[in-house]
């Protein structure tokens, strides 16, 4: 089974060292169970002159962090669970995304 948070989701941190942090998510890792969020779990690497960091030096890059420690935001700006509804649209039956705090779909 595919995983709930999408890329481009809108996620808060619930634990960790940056718990309570919010950020999109830039890339999600499903045989890891991980996903990248934006502003999160940022590191510093030693990198060497490459033609991507012409100068080489230290550099600060977020690294993925484990899906059982985000949730996503619903419209009020709250986390909330995700569940799946099956409905039918131009008469093919599509599962879409919803809210359990709210019960509207997520986009």
């Amino acid at each position: 089974m595919g995983l709930k948070i999408k890329r481009g989701d809108t996620v808060m941190v619930i634990a960790g060292n940056d718990k309570g942090k919010i950020g999109k998510v830039l890339a999600v890792y499903p045989k890891e169970m991980r996903v990248l969020v934006e502003g999160v779990n940022v590191r510093k690497r030693h990198v060497r002159p490459s033609p991507r960091y012409p100068q080489g030096g230290i550099i600060s890059k977020e690294m993925p962090i484990h899906i059982s420690n985000v949730m996503l935001l619903d419209s009020n700006g709250r986390p909330t669970r995700i569940g799946i509804r099956r409905v039918e649209r131009n008469g093919k039956i599509v599962r879409i995304r919803i809210a359990k705090t709210t019960g509207e779909e997520i986009p």
